[in-house]
């Protein structure tokens, strides 16, 4: 047994030590050092140099520009179509508003010269002569009073309001000076006189007031 196994033992070394393959050894090194040097070369060209893109990839490119430009004129133009749409209707709605609340203009001017009738006709009649000792002018006088309160009413339900700017500045956007004349104890631009009452529909000046105007001696 000890026989066979420093035998073994011999063979072994001989082979280890065998010329061929001590020789083979560097080669195989050498072989693959090579190989490695190599592959590194490529994967760092590869790296550093970009491939050239094709005439498909270019197309698609310009297309895609092209489209993206085209994107960005519509939707401008989309969003100012909002916007002018939105106006239209801000300014549609706006003259149905005014058409809501100044469609009756015309018929308050014509029912302002009836207010103008009444008023003069309460104000002709003597203080003096009404009394029980005169019944019927004074059911007469109290008859047109009423209407007169009544008609005013009307008037300030549908937003008409009476303008009697008697003292106060002068205001060429709700009064109309029918003269102008120094007077004593007043300031100058002031209005002395009202001659012819004005109205107001829902803000906005229907009748200028006929005023006497102060002005400076």
């Amino acid at each position: 047994m000890a026989t066979w196994c420093v035998r073994a033992i011999r063979q072994s070394s001989s082979i280890i030590a065998s010329p061929s393959l001590v020789r083979a050894t560097p080669r195989l090194l050498c072989t693959a050092a090579q190989q490695k040097s190599s592959g590194t070369g490529t994967e760092e060209e590869n790296g550093t140099q970009k491939p050239e893109p094709s005439a498909a990839e270019k197309a698609f490119t310009e297309e895609k520009t092209q489209l993206e430009e085209q994107l960005k004129d519509i939707t401008d133009k989309y969003k100012r179509a909002l916007a002018d749409t939105e106006n239209l209707r801000q300014r549609s709605q706006k003259m149905i508003d005014d058409a809501k609340l100044y469609g009756i203009q015309g018929f308050c001017k014509d029912l302002l010269e009836v207010a103008d009738i009444l008023e003069k006709a309460t104000e002709s009649v003597p203080k003096t002569e009404i009394s029980s000792a005169n019944p019927h002018l004074k059911n007469l006088y109290d008859g047109l009073v009423m209407t007169e309160v009544q008609i005013q009413k009307v008037f300030q339900k549908h937003g008409l309001v009476k303008l009697n700017p008697d003292g106060q500045k002068f205001d060429p956007y709700e009064h109309e000076a029918v003269f102008h004349a120094p007077i004593e104890g007043k300031n100058p631009g002031t209005i002395a006189v009202v001659t012819k009452v004005g109205y107001k529909l829902h803000g906005r000046t229907l009748r200028p007031a006929l005023v006497g105007v102060v002005k400076a001696p």
